[in-house]
């Protein structure tokens, strides 16, 4: 057996990077939510613009 087990190097290397995944998906989630109403937004003005020039 090695100076380290099996179970540390696979935590060392799926477990953090999994965690830094998660965690950058919770803080960036309500950024992303509020950049999506954005773009919902702009379509609907966009459509209604559209509308009038018609």
């Amino acid at each position: 057996m090695g100076a380290m087990p099996e179970w540390t190097m696979l935590l060392a290397n799926v477990g953090f990077p999994s965690a830094v995944a998660v965690y950058l998906l919770l803080r960036f989630e309500k950024q992303i939510a509020a950049q999506t109403l954005a773009i919902e937004d702009l379509t609907r003005k966009l459509e209604t613009k559209n509308e009038e020039d018609n």
